[in-house]
């Protein structure tokens, strides 16, 4: 039956889903969303959350399956509505129990999660927010892609709910595939869909948006999310941070500065700063140096990450001591400065290395 003939004021971001399917995914909506779409079936918003809850508490991925709503309504519901997560093409594990997923979109692109484990009771999930990339970083692995398209909000989620029907996992990070704040409107819809109470619940302290620097948004994403900022630096000076990071060209590290100081924190919250180590390009005493002159008055945590090499790039890891000396230059001046362990390297899943390999996308 057609939807609009049951009378359901379809929302503008839903036109576009319906033109293709003709259902809504309601893996997609808030639950004011879920409230309006239950509201136009004749039903009251308590439906919106045992709904909800089904979905995400228990897993379910048919409208049989809940049982608490009645059979009428879940036939109406069935006829406008569906439930659809990517496919898991491929399960890749790491040696260091590392797992990266390929998942299968609906118009046959493909992107990649990757859950890490941190130890034997927490894991996080590396999400993906689009199709490639635009960011052009000159170290990253995904920009070679060049950017497809931005992922909708039930891809977002769809990718937390794939992984989480395999095995449990307690932090989200959004350091995958694409610039997260590039896809604004629909990264913070996925937000609010997985902190939902009836949802996963997760707390802003367990989710961590990563971006290239895109100083609009730092500050948008301040004002309407608590959730965690990391910012991938990668260099102390524009003229360096231009050959690396495009984006500084648009958004230099004044301005990135400037926007790090007025985001809000907690007391005891701090912006994360990963800062990718490239032998002979940033690794030196002197970028230790400016490195600290920049984050004056920033509250910072500074994730030093070691290049994760892959085929065909020109950049190589630096040597254990510049690392070691990099990182102790940074700690001798009252600077927080962690060696993030690069997990998942042998089947390039770790950080720079996503691009969907094996699939119409590489």
């Amino acid at each position: 039956m057609d939807p609009f003939r049951k009378g359901i004021r379809v929302k503008r971001e839903w036109e576009s889903y319906l033109m293709a399917t003709d259902k809504i995914n309601l893996v997609g909506l808030t639950l004011d969303e879920l409230a309006e779409l239950v509201a136009t079936l004749g039903g009251k918003r308590f439906r919106a959350r045992q709904i909800a809850q089904w979905i995400y508490r228990h897993g379910a991925r048919s409208f049989d399956a809940m049982t608490t709503l009645a059979l009428d309504f879940r036939r109406d519901l069935a006829e406008v509505a569906e439930i659809s997560l990517p496919a898991v093409a491929r399960v890749q594990e790491s040696v260091d129990g590392t797992r990266k997923y390929l998942l299968a979109l609906a118009d046959g692109e493909h992107i990649e999660a990757v859950r890490i484990p941190m130890d034997k009771e927490r894991a996080t999930l590396c999400v993906s927010s689009q199709v490639g990339c635009a960011m052009g970083c000159a170290f990253c692995l995904t920009g070679t892609m060049g950017l497809k398209r931005n992922l909708t909000a039930a891809e977002i989620v769809g990718q937390v709910c794939a992984v989480m029907e395999e095995e449990p996992v307690n932090n989200l990070v959004f350091m995958g595939m694409g610039e997260p704040l590039a896809n604004f409107d629909n990264l913070v819809k996925a937000l609010k869909i997985l902190r939902m109470d009836e949802g996963f619940n997760f707390s802003s302290r367990k989710l961590t948006v990563s971006t290239s620097g895109l100083v609009p948004e730092i500050l948008r994403l301040g004002a309407c999310s608590d959730t965690s900022l990391a910012v991938s630096l990668n260099a102390a000076n524009d003229a360096l941070r231009d050959q690396l990071m495009p984006v500084n060209r648009r958004y230099p590290l004044e301005q990135l500065m400037a926007a790090c100081k007025a985001f809000p924190l907690k007391d005891r919250q701090r912006i994360t700063f990963e800062y990718i180590l490239l032998r002979g390009v940033n690794d030196s005493p002197q970028d230790a140096r400016q490195l600290v002159r920049l984050l004056h008055g920033v509250k910072a945590k500074i994730n030093l990450i070691p290049f994760n090499e892959y085929p065909g790039s020109p950049f190589r890891r630096p040597e254990e001591a510049r690392i070691e000396a990099f990182q102790t230059s940074l700690l001798d001046r009252g600077l927080v400065a962690v060696r993030r362990a690069s997990k998942g390297a042998d089947i390039l899943a770790a950080c720079g290395q996503l691009r969907a390999q094996g699939t119409t996308t590489s």
